[in-house]
């Protein structure tokens, strides 16, 4: 299975990389005025307006450095009536990509539901690496925001 390696703080996560579409670098976003904890705007992905979300934001109550490894993963994120939407997590120092068995990785506990988007734990020669299971994380601020389907044919106004 191919991941995604990138850090939150000092921390490093992998993302399973079947749903993302694309990464690309940090860009300024349009703002979201009134928007749940962890929108940090919006930006144009293929004619589409895209949420996008801070993960550092989410996570550690802080906003992502600006920094040229600083990324905006877009996703394409099932809902759970299996509508599938973009969505852009910006995450810090994404900048590599590695091939591992699911199995390589171990259950961490002890296991807190505050935190049920935390999943195993895989052990490198730089120390742990978590799964992160992002439809988890994002679940809750997805929920108040108007969204555009992977699906839908983009506006194209003159």
């Amino acid at each position: 299975m191919l991941f995604l390696l990138f850090q939150l703080g000092n921390d490093r996560y992998a993302l399973e990389t079947s749903r993302v579409a694309e990464v690309l670098p940090l860009m300024n976003l349009t703002g979201w005025p009134a928007a749940p904890a962890g929108v940090a705007g919006w930006f144009n992905y293929r004619g589409r307006p895209v949420p996008a979300l801070d993960l550092c934001e989410l996570a550690l109550g802080r906003p992502a450095a600006r920094q040229l490894s600083t990324r905006v993963v877009v996703l394409n994120h099932p809902d759970d009536r299996g509508q599938s939407y973009w969505v852009g997590l910006i995450v810090e120092r994404a900048r590599e990509v590695f091939h591992r068995d699911p199995v390589d990785f171990v259950e961490a506990a002890p296991r807190f539901s505050a935190a049920a988007c935390l999943g195993p734990v895989l052990m490198d020669a730089r120390g742990p690496i978590q799964w992160i299971h992002e439809r988890r994380l994002i679940a809750e601020p997805l929920r108040r925001l108007p969204l555009a389907s992977t699906t839908e044919t983009a506006y194209v106004g003159m």
